[in-house]
């Protein structure tokens, strides 16, 4: 009976009841599928405490199968190249253990993806998953929407709220852009990774919670701290296990791999078989610079399937989108058909791209290459100079 039931697909777990119960019989009906072996006389609490464990387990294998599927959706490790199957490699490794990691990388490279990975391929995969954008929450509130607030804390505070890391409770929290946090804030954060315990906004009870913390940014977060910016001490508290995340330029031959996976998502999106693409217009995608990196590709790809004729998308398409505005350009190539001169560039295009990088290189020489300082003379955001540096390799 038991080998017929493990043959039926989706079959209920087995619990075998016996009155002439001994080890031997025992072993075998656990090795041959059954979660639970009984002996008469039955206890009813015993009996019922054993048919919830089942279940649960069972609804716990299920929500498993499904993180799994969600692993090879849209959040996939995406790379054949040297660089992404060390990454890939590193990830399976690291995700077993409960080690903080920093991931770093430029914007649109992937590091939410990263992260996923880690929490869907460790342990607490079947828990909570809390992203938090630290760069996106105004520096008044962030405090509360990370460990929650009672009710008449502050103005606007009109009810209890719980805040992300007890929502995260034995799951993971991922912590984006942790180069953006306040100060004060770091402090506290630093105090929950340490304890284990957070405090709510308005109140002075302390309360577990068991997370695994998981940070990214794209900034160089050694710089912020000479620049007392970001704290040393949360910086080696999250930094245990370093993770870099490489930039599409470092690994174009991963191109084809994430056209094909793209167009075969948008394909599946609209319930129409997916997009062609043209030789041509492929090896086009494996010269350009990728300042945007992997949401670049998808964005330029999600643009190219509305313009494409029935042919496929050809590289004029591609073309016409990259000329389109801002942030959709590739980066003006040393020793290409207008070098570093920006009179001598071929489009308009490069002209502005090549301008703008000699203007920060120039600042960032005049200020000893001091960022802060920088930033400060230009009367710009100092985030919004790292990715300028970031995005024209003046590092």
């Amino acid at each position: 009976l038991l080998d017929k039931v493990q043959e039926l697909e989706g079959g209920p777990p087995v619990i075998l009841i016996s009155g002439h119960g001994d080890v031997a019989t025992a072993v075998e009906a656990m090795t041959r599928g059954a979660v639970n072996f009984l002996e008469k006389p039955l206890d009813e609490n015993r009996v019922l405490i054993t048919i919830r464990t089942a279940l649960r387990e069972r609804q716990l294998a299920s929500e498993n199968t499904g993180l799994r599927k969600q692993l090879t959706g849209r959040w996939q490790l995406i790379g054949e190249s040297r660089a992404m199957k060390k990454l890939a490699a590193q990830v399976a490794q690291v995700a077993r253990s409960d080690a903080a990691v920093l991931i770093t990388g430029e914007n649109g490279s992937g590091k939410e993806v990263v992260a996923r990975n880690l929490h869907y391929q460790g342990k607490r995969a079947s828990k909570p998953y809390i992203t938090v954008n630290c760069a996106a929450i105004p520096s008044e509130l962030i405090e509360s929407e990370l460990f929650g607030h009672e009710k008449g804390s502050f103005t606007g505070a009109v009810e209890r709220r719980t805040g992300h890391f007890e929502a995260a409770n034995e799951g993971s929290l991922f912590l984006d852009e942790i180069g953006d946090m306040p100060l004060p804030v770091q402090a506290k954060v630093l105090r929950a990774l340490e304890t284990h315990e957070i405090t709510r906004v308005g109140d002075s009870r302390s309360i577990p919670v068991d997370i695994r913390v998981i940070a990214a940014t794209n900034a160089d977060l050694t710089k912020a701290v000479e620049e007392k910016s970001f704290r040393l001490d949360l910086f080696y508290r999250l930094n245990v296990v370093p993770l870099r995340v490489p930039p599409l330029r470092e690994r174009t031959a991963d191109i084809p791999l994430l056209v094909e996976f793209f167009l075969e998502q948008m394909a599946q999106r609209s319930g129409r078989a997916p997009q062609a693409i043209t030789p041509d217009a492929l090896e086009f995608l494996g010269t350009l610079d990728w300042p945007g990196n992997v949401r670049q590709l998808r964005n330029l790809l999600e643009g190219a399937t509305v313009f494409s004729s029935g042919e496929g998308i050809g590289r004029p398409d591609l073309e016409e989108i990259l000329a389109s505005g801002p942030g959709m350009t590739p980066l003006p190539q040393a020793g290409g058909a207008g070098g570093t001169d920006p009179f001598r560039a071929p489009t308009f295009e490069e002209f502005k791209g090549l301008s703008e990088m000699l203007f920060f290189k120039l600042k960032l020489a005049e200020n000893g290459g001091n960022v802060k300082r920088t930033a400060e003379v230009l009367g710009m955001q100092r985030s919004h100079l790292y990715k300028k540096i970031d995005r024209y390799g003046l590092r």
